[in-house]
């Protein structure tokens, strides 16, 4: 199962694609996708939108992983960040992408096993599971890691299940 993690953002949404193979994962790509603050929100908006799709084009991954919002006091950048994840789901529904959410707190459980881990302890793990010789920079890279490698955790327990009623 290929998973397309996103950590939405319209300053800097990360992304990262995950194969996973039984209960093993190997990185295919990861980045973040930047806009400039003074583009107009619409433009910067767009270029999230044709950014997501190339990488979804070119990658072919079976299923997004988005993380959900992470509630912020500022009600103005609340509703930007808002914006750029309903583009991020848009991108993906229109690139044919079965969608799964996650909250934070559900990511940090399944790679760290404490839903409330620091974000060090995240990125370490993101970095273990990976193999990687680093933590992926900027941070929203790592989360949108994190994110699918949350996905494939809970797929994989759904499948086990799946199995066992089988049985």
């Amino acid at each position: 199962m290929k998973i397309l993690g996103i950590d939405p953002g319209y300053a800097i949404m990360g992304y990262g694609v995950v194969e996973m193979t039984g209960n093993r994962f190997r990185v295919c790509r990861y980045g973040s996708i930047t806009t400039d603050a003074g583009m107009a929100i619409e433009d910067r908006l767009a270029h999230l939108y044709d950014s997501l799709r190339e990488i979804i084009d070119e990658e072919k991954p079976d299923v997004a992983s988005v993380e959900e919002l992470f509630f912020n006091n500022n009600a103005k950048t609340a509703i930007m960040v808002g914006e750029a994840r309903g583009i991020a789901i848009l991108a993906c529904a229109k690139g044919g992408l079965e969608i799964a959410e996650y909250t934070p707190m559900q990511i940090k459980q399944a790679l760290v096993g404490y839903g409330r881990a620091d974000k060090k302890q995240v990125q370490t793990m993101v970095k273990t599971l990976l193999n990687l010789k680093e933590v992926p920079k900027p941070d929203d890279t790592a989360d949108a890691l994190a994110a699918a490698i949350c996905h494939g955790h809970s797929a994989g327990s759904v499948n086990r299940l799946k199995e066992l009623y089988r049985r």
